[in-house]
């Protein structure tokens, strides 16, 4: 029963009951009074939807779009009004990109890896294996150059990306057998999505797409032999803990997922400069509120997982993480020697990275070991 209990909540949490919404600007937020004004002065209204790739009501991520709503209703004073539709309510999950694209949505709500068979440079504007954690991600984007790329990628499908939230570190997967070296990983049908599959194939597994829907039945049936999905908050949800033995980490394949917004250009053209700002304003704060979110559920859920399961936590050996990360440059060159357009995004990224590591040598790295 527990199980059924878990999966049903999972899947629809009420928006209403976990939402709050602190202003991220002092008096932009307006009152009936400054609604009806700006009505009467005749203001366009722009009326539009957001197609997700997540179930409706999806914790955090569904919550985060239905917040996002909310607060450019709030920020803009009526003048943009958006119906969040979750994956299959208006187009399937897969759909989304191709239906804000087109201009049959406005606006969208995922994460860019899911659209590298479009064009395989998108990909880095969401993680990378031993890539950048979610405030390296962060400051790349906004600081780094990385955001520029993005928009320079995206238009070339009439797009306009926000960032999004981040998942922060992932976990790296549940599995029925241990994992001792890279031999375990032979023969092992994992879902894994983006790079990091890719790098499983070269270590010999099968990296198979499932939709979070399926994910459950195809661990519990056999179709799978493993799988990662995000961290411990979602994993509880899905029930992970009832029929897999072994917990790993890191999430060396996802070390810090970016999710994204992303609007049809025609339509973002139409807004006025200060809906505009209104619009990136709003996108960055519903990031921020994802990433919080993101570690202080996990936290509360990893401590869930070990008092009421018999799973067992486990680290992923050095030496497997050492021929992963080796697989994982053999990926990369492969996909930047067949592509000029990840090519010159690698480079950005990766020289960002080399730089920010530096830093963090001398800063986080050396305050974990201390605490430890």
């Amino acid at each position: 029963m527990r199980r059924k209990f878990n999966r049903k909540t999972f899947f629809g949490l009420s928006a209403g009951a976990i939402i709050g919404l602190p202003f991220l600007l002092k008096g932009l937020k307006l009152d009936a009074q400054s609604h009806a004004k700006a009505e009467g002065l005749n203001e366009e209204v722009h009326d539009w939807k957001m197609v997700t790739t997540w179930p409706p009501k999806f914790p955090v991520l569904g919550v985060g779009a239905e917040m996002l709503a909310d607060l450019l209703q709030e920020m803009s004073g009526g003048r943009i009004r958006i119906k969040v539709f979750g994956a299959g309510e208006l187009v399937p999950a897969l759909g989304c990109f191709d239906a804000v694209s087109t201009g049959a949505a406005e606006m969208g709500s995922g994460v860019s890896y899911y659209w590298a068979g479009k064009a395989p440079a998108l990909q880095f504007f969401s993680t990378v294996p031993f890539g950048l954690n979610a405030q390296q991600m962060t400051s790349w984007l906004l600081s780094g150059g990385g955001l520029d790329l993005w928009r320079r990628e995206y238009a070339k499908f009439n797009l306009v990306p926000f960032l999004g939230g981040n998942t922060g570190v992932q976990m790296g997967g549940w599995f029925n057998r241990e994992i001792r070296s890279i031999k375990d990983l032979q023969g092992l049908k994992m879902r894994m999505p983006g790079l990091g599959g890719k790098v499983l194939q070269k270590a010999g597994a099968t990296a198979v797409l499932l939709s979070g829907g399926e994910i459950y039945t195809g661990l519990e049936r056999g179709i799978i032999d493993a799988t990662e999905w995000i961290g411990p908050y979602h994993d509880y949800k899905m029930g992970f803990h009832e029929i897999a033995k072994y917990y790993y980490a890191p999430g060396w394949h996802e070390p810090g997922t970016q999710m994204e917004f992303f609007v049809n250009q025609a339509a973002y053209d139409k807004l006025s400069d200060d809906l505009k700002k209104i619009v990136e304003a709003a996108c960055l704060y519903i990031h921020n509120w994802i990433l919080s979110e993101f570690e202080s559920q996990n936290a509360k859920y990893l401590r869930l997982i070990l008092q009421e399961s018999d799973v067992e936590l486990r680290q992923y050996p050095p030496e497997v993480l050492d021929q992963l990360k080796r697989y994982t440059q053999e990926v990369l060159q492969e996909l930047i020697a067949k592509d000029e357009a990840s090519r010159e995004v690698y480079q950005s990224y990766r020289a960002f990275q080399d730089e920010v590591g530096q830093w963090s040598e001398q800063t986080e790295k050396l305050y974990y070991q201390y605490l430890q």
